[in-house]
């Protein structure tokens, strides 16, 4: 590139009495200043061989290969790997496809932080006051845009937000300590559940045992009993009642059954016609898809067939009589007919004929004698199933009971201890402190929920159904590369913990949804930005002080000072 000689003479007696003075030329970073401190000639930085007189240093003219020799001007911003091949003399490669030695032009920004700006923005016209604060990038030229120098306010304002990023940080690690004390004591009650819950689960065991060493033992004892007649409530009205209660039973748990599933198909039809109805009314009817507008015809006929369709349904409550437990106000009474008996009774009842002081002697003796020869096979077992006595009954019942209870605890057992040992809480559990706390934020026609450890949404301002954008699954690791923000919500660069939510709710003709979760240092919960990285896949941006590092507002407040 070359340009009048009147500006070129200019240029070149300005290098040169800069660097005759003993200066730095004007653009060079200060780990480069080295390089521009002999007296006599100049040498390329990235190829040493090649010299040149210091007069041809910033003279506008891309002279060295790498472009060192133009630390000031726009001269060499062509030079870079991935630019077009352009015969360069004196490159290594022959080329201008290689490497720039320097980063950029260098803004001392005195008052602030020295920054380099590319050497495609020197000289173009434009202040670039958001990385060259002093102005220093323009104004090398006669006639060219002078920028004041605005790092005293510009410096001033970054201080002041820059501390007062440091206050948040200082109030969020206070906040984060706060979260892992409560997440140390959360730890230590789910442990504590634990170990209670294996304690009760011993004991039931030992009950269970028992209660069942009791049921044998009354069930052993019944077979001895004598036997009366089949027309007693022992005989065949006993089985049919013990048959009739078993079958009213079996039919309650089937009713049961259905009543559920008739609620999960209502719930999924509400859900169909919802996503069917916001179809219907959101899409396109000048787009020419035969298939989409058969879809909504076929809604629009369904809908006006369950408009005028009979609406009569069993009442709910008349369902949840019939489900109730049956006892003397309710249903069946069957006690009554295990109480039941009749006037022949007597005939069997010989303690109407033996006379007292031998009666539990006599009775005794029947029973060990009967028992055994059941058990040896001399008589048959007359006894019968649904004829057992009240005390069997209620024997059956406590070790029935019991099994149930030790079914419910060792359930709470096993969530307890994947609670504990398999969810992934973070590091030293401290998300146990706000599971299933959410945080909101407005975006558009949508209302973005995240709720912690539990799952994502998407709920429409329109009325609409929410939309599951996934559940969570577990925590990982990622590296963020992001500029920091003024404000500090932003997630800057370096390691930074993702949440993975997936599983959602699937898109139209797609994949199901997944969000990721990205964690930066805020003072409280808060969802910063959500995004739609690909179909169906979300990125939410997200401040909490779980992601706070320890000492950091101490060491970028350090930082900050260094640089000034």
């Amino acid at each position: 590139m070359q340009h009048p000689k009147s500006l070129a003479l200019l240029g070149a007696v300005c290098s040169f009495t800069v660097v005759a003075a003993g200066g730095v030329p004007r653009g060079v970073g200060p780990e480069f200043i080295s390089h521009y401190q002999n007296e006599d000639v100049f040498s390329c930085i990235g190829n040493p061989s090649i010299t040149i007189s210091l007069d041809r240093v910033n003279d506008d003219t891309c002279d060295c290969p790498d472009g060192s020799d133009e630390p000031g001007t726009a001269a060499c911003a062509f030079i870079d790997p991935l630019s077009p091949e352009q015969p360069l003399i004196g490159s290594a490669s022959g080329t201008t496809n290689t490497t720039n030695s320097l980063p950029g032009f260098w803004c001392t920004n005195k008052g602030h932080i020295g920054a380099y700006i590319p050497f495609a923005y020197v000289n173009d016209g434009i202040c670039d006051y958001d990385v060259c604060c002093d102005g220093t990038d323009e104004g090398a030229h006669v006639n060219g845009v002078k920028c004041e120098n605005r790092c005293a306010e510009i410096g001033k304002e970054y201080r002041r937000l820059a501390e007062e990023r440091r206050e948040n940080v200082e109030k969020a690690s206070v906040k984060k300590r706060e979260m892992l004390q409560q997440a140390s004591a959360l730890l230590q009650q789910a442990e504590a559940r634990v170990a209670e819950l294996e304690r009760e689960i011993k004991l039931l065991e030992a009950k269970k045992e028992d209660l069942q060493r009791k049921y044998d033992q009354a069930k052993s004892e019944d077979r001895g009993k004598l036997v009366k007649s089949d027309g007693g409530p022992g005989g065949k009205l006993g089985v049919l009642v013990s048959l009739a209660k078993d079958r009213v039973e079996e039919l309650r748990e089937t009713l049961r059954l259905v009543k559920e599933d008739r609620e999960a198909v209502r719930s999924k039809k509400n859900e169909l016609e919802t996503i069917l109805k916001e179809f219907k009314e959101g899409y396109n009817p000048n787009f020419n898809d035969e298939g989409v507008k058969a879809a909504v015809r076929s809604f629009e006929d369904y809908a006006a067939r369950e408009a005028s369709a009979d609406k009569s349904e069993v009442i709910e409550s008349d369902i949840n009589e019939i489900l109730k437990e049956d006892d003397e106000t309710n249903g069946v009474n069957w006690k009554a007919f295990d109480e039941l008996s009749d006037d022949t009774d007597i005939l069997y009842d010989f303690d109407a004929y033996i006379p007292p002081f031998i009666r539990g002697v006599v009775h005794d003796k029947i029973k060990v004698i009967r028992k055994w020869l059941i058990d040896n096979g001399v008589i048959a077992d007359a006894s019968k199933d649904g004829s057992e006595s009240s005390a069997v009954r209620a024997a059956r019942e406590a070790v029935e009971a019991a099994e149930q209870d030790l079914r419910s605890k060792n359930r709470d057992l096993e969530q307890a201890r994947s609670d504990l040992q398999q969810k992934d809480y973070g590091p030293s559990d401290i998300f146990r402190s706000i599971k299933g706390k959410c945080a909101e934020i407005d975006a558009g026609e949508y209302t973005y929920e995240l709720c912690w450890l539990e799952k994502t949404l998407q709920k429409s301002k329109k009325g609409y159904a929410s939309t599951n954008m996934g559940n969570f699954e577990r925590i990982d690791v990622e590296i963020a590369d992001e500029e920091e923000r003024v404000d500090g919500k932003s997630l800057g660069s370096g390691p930074r913990m993702v949440m993975r939510y997936e599983n959602g709710q699937t898109c139209w003709n797609g994949p199901q949804r997944r969000t990721n979760v990205w964690l930066g240092c805020a003072e409280k919960e808060e969802i910063w930005r959500v995004t739609e990285a690909e179909k169906c896949v979300y990125k939410m941006e997200v401040g909490t002080p779980a992601a706070c590092e320890h000492g950091e507002a101490v060491k970028n407040s350090q930082q900050e000072k260094d640089e000034l």
